[in-house]
């Protein structure tokens, strides 16, 4: 993604009702992840499905991680308050179907909703940042967004146990709703839109190889050593299925006109540490 302000100068003020929105937006994402976990043991006594529990996160997972870059491509070509409106939209979607699940099948179908509302919703919160804040303030404000995950990691669970045993299990999905309107409303009101318009091309086989490669990487990572041995031809198909689609996804991005993701960008040093130092970083939240 590339960081371009849309509206030069933004006042204070509204960039201080930018972030509320942009941060209510990442909050509800974030708390929805730690609060879940706390009601899987209620929602599988009642909807007796406890050979599919790893689905009900795995589903999520799958939708976010596939179409975050997606997302951020998209938003760099029509605008960042779209995509994030429908990003919050969706996943609220999500979360009202979530709450009114019968079976196991519906619960995993609808999460996997949310998971495409959250797509959107995580990197388009800081990309939001770079466009309406200077340099020397991003570092500041992303800081604080990467502390709701903290906070989140503390009360989510807390959260999730008190609604689950006072109100039940589906009030966990259906509490985002009021948050969700807030944030919703907000940042419509506030995100400034984009002026400039020129023709762009979509890079659709780019998409389409990244798909194809993450997915069954996902799934392999997801499925080894609980649904199948590390060494099973099963995990080993799924792994090199996704090499060899991310190698094509390499090459298809090389060649194309405007790719998702720059491959010539890790040339450049800052960013290769930046995106190393990200991972690493995320990885104890997973």
């Amino acid at each position: 993604m590339t960081s371009e302000p849309y509206l030069n100068p933004v006042s204070r003020r509204r960039v201080w009702l930018v972030l509320a929105g942009v941060l209510l937006g990442m909050l509800l994402a974030a708390l929805d992840q730690t609060v879940v976990g706390t009601a899987m043991p209620r929602i599988i006594a009642e909807l007796r499905g406890l050979e599919h529990y790893a689905w009900v996160f795995t589903a999520y997972m799958l939708a976010s991680t596939v179409t975050v870059p997606i997302y951020g491509k998209l938003s760099d070509i029509y605008g960042r308050r779209r995509f994030f409106l429908l990003g919050m939209g969706v996943f609220l979607l999500g979360s009202a179907l979530s709450g009114l699940a019968q079976t196991m099948t519906q619960l995993i179908l609808f999460r996997a909703v949310q998971g495409l509302g959250a797509g959107a919703l995580f990197p388009l919160a800081l990309a939001i940042v770079g466009d309406v804040l200077p340099p020397a303030e991003r570092g500041k404000w992303q800081g604080v967004f990467a502390a709701v995950w903290g906070l989140t990691a503390i009360v989510g669970p807390t959260l999730g146990g008190w609604i689950t045993d006072h109100w039940g299990w589906r009030w966990v999905f259906s509490v985002n709703m009021p948050v969700g309107a807030v944030a919703l409303l907000t940042a419509g009101l506030t995100i400034p839109g984009r002026r400039s318009h020129r023709q762009h091309t979509i890079d659709y086989l780019g998409a389409a190889s990244l798909i194809a490669g993450t997915v069954p990487l996902l799934l392999a990572l997801s499925w080894a050593g609980t649904e199948f041995p590390w060494r099973s031809p099963q995990i080993i198909g799924l792994l090199a299925f996704a090499a060899v689609m991310l190698v094509v996804f390499f090459l298809v991005e090389l060649r194309a006109a405007e790719p998702i993701v720059n491959p010539r960008l890790f040339l450049n040093r800052i960013y290769t540490l930046s995106v190393l130092a990200g991972f690493f970083i995320a990885v104890p939240f997973i």
